[in-house]
């Protein structure tokens, strides 16, 4: 699969799975998300090297954000662990990231996209995301 990057306003969505620092990924996410508290390191790395990473990159190269897709590049694809920085906060980011996953060549036509959220609904509903249309439809195991 080749790299994917855009560019908008000095900031850049790459797949480049080279360009993530999985240590500062690690570190945020197991202390700030409350998805992934206390996720230990081999977990992340291992999550992000069987999915499709998206780094956020800011004009100096700084990592910025970051968000990852679990796909069969077929049918199925579920969004994961999307995190701005917060001194990246209030840009536009998370849409731009989210805009750019959806947007990847390899992930059109796609039968089904889903993720889960505890408090970015306005997000995702921007992006044609909702609630399950029959949630007696779907079963997980924890």
């Amino acid at each position: 699969m080749e790299l994917f990057e855009v560019t908008r306003d000095g900031f850049t969505v790459s797949t480049d799975p080279g360009r993530l620092d999985l240590a500062l990924v690690h570190r945020v996410m197991s202390t700030e998300a409350y998805w992934a508290e206390g996720r230990p390191f081999e977990v992340v790395a291992r999550s992000f090297a069987h999915s499709l990473p998206f780094g956020v990159y800011a004009p100096d190269g700084a990592l910025a954000g970051w968000a990852r897709v679990i796909t069969d590049f077929a049918v199925h694809a579920y969004i994961a662990d999307v995190w701005v920085m917060a001194s990246h906060r209030g840009r536009g980011l998370s849409k731009f990231l989210v805009e750019t996953m959806l947007a990847h060549p390899d992930l059109q036509g796609l039968k089904r996209w889903r993720l889960n959220t505890r408090d970015a609904h306005g997000l995702y509903a921007q992006f044609g995301f909702t609630p399950l249309e029959d949630p007696t439809r779907s079963m997980e195991r924890r």
